[in-house]
């Protein structure tokens, strides 16, 4: 059984990867963390922190996944999962289930969570609006 895997061993050390702009939504930074090369795109896993100040967060999506969850690792983010408000702080996992519609609108400076999505090139969709989403807090 374990000689017909399609997927390789990977070992990503601190250093062996950066932080880089070219992810999703340009006020996060992203460190690829090797797994989607090593399962032959069917899992990303990646850091994600805090590169800019909140202005208008996400806006409103959904992504086409089977499978995603978020671990904060460092600070909290807020959420708008359907009509209700969601911190996440550090510690939390979030499961969000297939096709939620959801909202990041607010972070603290020092956030930095891990994500595991399935498939690796899952797809962000706009969706309208479910209901008003609070004002971020300024960072000082």
């Amino acid at each position: 059984m374990l000689g017909r895997t399609t997927t390789q061993f990977s070992h990503v050390k601190p250093g062996d990867t950066h932080f880089k702009t070219d992810g999703l939504r340009d006020f996060f930074l992203y460190c690829d963390l090797g797994i989607a090369e090593a399962t032959h795109g069917k899992v990303i896993a990646h850091l994600v922190k805090a590169n800019m100040a909140p202005e208008k967060g996400t806006g409103w999506h959904r992504h086409e996944a089977d499978f995603q969850i978020v671990i904060m690792v460092k600070g909290w983010a807020k959420f708008m999962y359907e009509d209700k408000e969601t911190l996440v702080s550090a510690g939390d996992c979030v499961h969000q289930r297939p096709g939620i519609r959801h909202y990041l609108f607010d972070y603290s400076p020092d956030m930095e969570y891990l994500e595991i999505v399935s498939p690796a090139d899952f797809k962000s969709i706009d969706v309208a609006p479910v209901c008003d989403v609070p004002s971020p807090a300024p960072w000082k």
